[in-house]
């Protein structure tokens, strides 16, 4: 997954948890380094509750997504 900075949010992506389609997403650095909300799928629509978490060595966001 490569994340792009843009302000305060990075633009980042996850695969949904029901259809497996791939969603963009953007993450709000300010909101901290470990984040949890839901996000609809822009595919089949299904609300997925994303884990986040910087991993600093790679300096990324990795997003985990599971069906609400």
């Amino acid at each position: 997954m490569e994340s792009v900075i843009l302000g305060q949010s990075m633009q980042s992506g996850f695969q949904c948890a029901s259809c497996g389609e791939w969603n963009e997403t953007s993450v709000d650095e300010s909101a901290g380094s470990r984040q949890s909300y839901v996000e609809d799928c822009q595919v089949c629509c299904k609300p997925n509750v994303l884990r986040i978490e910087y991993d600093r060595s790679s300096e990324e966001y990795l997003i985990t997504a599971v069906l609400e």
